[in-house]
């Protein structure tokens, strides 16, 4: 069982970190043999990334249905681009056989955004969760005095 935080809290920030979103949207479902390979290449970066920490990942949450969405936490944009660039990692080779297979077919959508955030650039307050988010990748604290409001929280940098 998951363990609850009863009450509210807030993320223990104190350095950059860069916030990536990635999903991928089925859009034609009788293609099985197009999404599918890019469902189990992004579960092998999971794994790497789960047994190499010194690349950088410092947590991730994923949601998986027809639209699949993963919301990670980084080091920094560089780690990111290094592990994404990297060809001895698991990233690169997939990203060129989606390119070569799937590419401008519309069988397939993938997209991406990256944020970096800084101290005092970020707000965030998770009410009665289990370790969560931002919280989760880089450890939470009970909201208290000076971070008792989101404006707080945004000058607390």
């Amino acid at each position: 069982m998951t363990q609850l935080y009863p009450g509210r809290y807030t993320a223990a920030v104190d350095r950059e970190v860069t916030v990536f979103l990635i999903g991928m949207r089925i859009n034609r479902l009788h293609r099985v043999d197009r999404w599918l390979p890019i469902m189990k290449d992004m579960a092998a970066m999971q794994r790497h990334l789960a047994l190499h920490p010194e690349d950088g990942l410092l947590g991730l949450h994923q949601w998986v249905g027809r639209t699949t969405m993963m919301l990670s936490y980084w080091e920094s944009a560089e780690a990111l681009q290094r592990f994404a660039s990297d060809a001895d990692r698991p990233h690169l080779a997939p990203w060129r056989r989606f390119r070569k297979r799937v590419g401008d077919s519309g069988v397939v959508g993938v997209w991406h955004e990256t944020y970096v955030t800084s101290p005092g650039r970020h707000e965030v307050v998770y009410v009665n969760m289990p370790a969560f988010g931002l919280a989760k990748a880089v450890g939470h604290v009970p909201v208290g005095p000076g971070t008792a409001t989101a404006k707080l929280r945004l000058a607390a940098g």
